[in-house]
């Protein structure tokens, strides 16, 4: 199965390492859509609300690391959610962080999912396999303008 769209990812993660794993899951399982990497929270909030952005620069999910340089990702996060434009923007959590208050916050700033990265390579593969299914195929994303 080819998971092809125009829809683009915005994978927010400033670990070289951990970008090329995630790449290289997502080609893996055929999740051939663009993927945009941000490698510190202000390029994220640029991406968002820099200027020139325009309504339709939504991307159908934003993997979001939470350990970033310049905006940490909770950060990143409360302002998704504080903006009228991209408050109902789906965004997965996807963090090496295993403290519980982490994903506290996380999901009370309203994240969608979190996702802890798994270490064992077979077991990111299928967590990206479903990543993409998930949000890329089944999910409905909320219609656009629907805030206005």
């Amino acid at each position: 199965t080819r998971i092809v769209k125009s829809k683009t990812i915005l994978r927010v993660e400033d670990n070289p390492d951990d970008e090329a794993l995630t790449m290289r899951a997502l080609r893996k399982n055929n999740i051939l859509n663009e993927v945009t990497v941000a490698h510190d929270g202000q390029e994220a909030l640029d991406y968002f609300f820099g200027a020139g952005t325009t309504e339709n620069h939504a991307p159908a999910v934003v993997l979001l690391d939470l350990k970033l340089p310049k905006v940490d990702g909770l950060e990143v996060l409360r302002r998704i959610r504080a903006d009228e434009r991209t408050r109902s923007q789906p965004v997965v959590i996807l963090t090496s962080s295993d403290e519980e208050r982490d994903m506290l916050k996380g999901y009370r700033l309203g994240a969608n999912s979190y996702i802890r990265k798994p270490v064992d390579f077979n077991q990111f593969m299928e967590a990206a396999r479903q990543l993409g299914l998930y949000w890329l195929v089944l999910n409905e994303p909320p219609p656009t303008g629907a805030e206005h």
